[in-house]
């Protein structure tokens, strides 16, 4: 998992971005070079009018099982699953020895695959012993189920506890970080908008660039809110510091003769952490845009310009 990239984030396949569609992106990120794919057990339970998840990787399946040997990797998450339709956040599965299993046999059932390259704690279960959580992972690392094993919307200290617990059972560590992240900064102690959203802290990044930590991003580009009027910034990012680092943003963009979106993006990647965005696209000319960033390097003034502003 070394070094930033753009992953495909597939979290509306089956929903509310059809079959057909998805195909298309699917196929137009594999014919750019893409590798990495992101999706959940319980995508997107919320648009699905069964109340649970799946329809995601289901739809993944179909697609693997049509493409063998197709070179990519697939990451998905356990913790958020409904058990029961339409009863959430009551009836999610959480992390205990059992629901992790179940939930994995349930994604790999969907996902048509024996194995899959990276698994994620979707958020805390702090109902569960971090120990038995943190065993559970490390015994599918042990047995073929999983690859790698990662830790999304968990607070640092959490993901550097779980590492120790790791090391002192003999078991594969978290070795991967995915949370909210982007250019422009919420205000200090709101709430983020989405349930269990997780913003990037300084300490976090921090951490995974002592520890060696791979970073994803969620929600990179804040629903398109840099380059479409018709979906403004979340009153959370309301704030004096918004302003000039999207005046910076759009200097940059200028300069560079890219879109913003590019390079926020490029910003992502070629920072300290480097970190991956996951892209959400629902139209191939996004995806398109937002894999070009891939080719887009930022000179260390553009850089420095873009860092200061708070």
């Amino acid at each position: 998992m070394t070094g930033a990239q753009v992953v495909l984030g597939a979290m509306n396949y089956g929903t509310t971005v059809d079959e057909r569609r998805a195909v298309e992106l699917l196929d137009t990120f594999v014919e750019h070079g893409g590798t990495w794919i992101d999706t959940a057990d319980c995508y997107s339970f919320w648009n699905d009018p069964s109340g649970v998840g799946g329809a995601s990787e289901h739809v993944l399946g179909s697609w693997l099982a049509a493409r063998p040997g197709a070179p990519v990797k697939i990451s998905t998450k356990v913790r958020h699953q409904p058990l029961v339709p339409h009863r959430w956040p009551e009836s999610a599965e959480g992390l205990s020895a059992s629901a992790i299993r179940q939930g994995i046999a349930g994604s790999l059932e969907r996902l048509r695959v024996e194995s899959v390259d990276l698994l994620w704690a979707h958020a805390e279960d702090r109902t569960v012993a971090l120990e038995e959580t943190v065993a559970t992972f490390g015994e599918l690392v042990k047995d073929g189920t999983v690859r790698a094993v990662g830790a999304s919307n968990h607070a640092a200290w959490r993901v550097a506890q779980a590492r120790d617990l790791a090391a002192g059972l003999g078991v594969e560590p978290w070795s991967a970080v995915q949370l909210r992240y982007s250019y422009v900064l919420p205000r200090p102690g709101r709430q983020l908008p989405g349930d269990g959203h997780m913003h990037a802290s300084q300490e976090q990044l921090d951490q995974a660039v002592v520890e060696g930590l791979t970073v994803w991003a969620y929600s990179p580009l804040i629903n398109g809110a840099y380059v479409r009027a018709d979906r403004p910034l979340p009153e959370i990012y309301d704030h004096p510091g918004t302003a000039q680092r999207l005046e910076v943003l759009a200097e940059v963009a200028k300069e560079a003769d890219a879109t913003a979106n590019q390079v926020v993006l490029a910003w992502l990647m070629g920072g300290t952490p480097q970190i991956s965005p996951i892209l959400g696209a629902s139209t191939v000319a996004q995806l398109e845009e937002g894999l070009a960033a891939r080719d887009l390097v930022l000179d260390d003034q553009q850089r420095a310009r873009l860092d200061e502003p708070a």
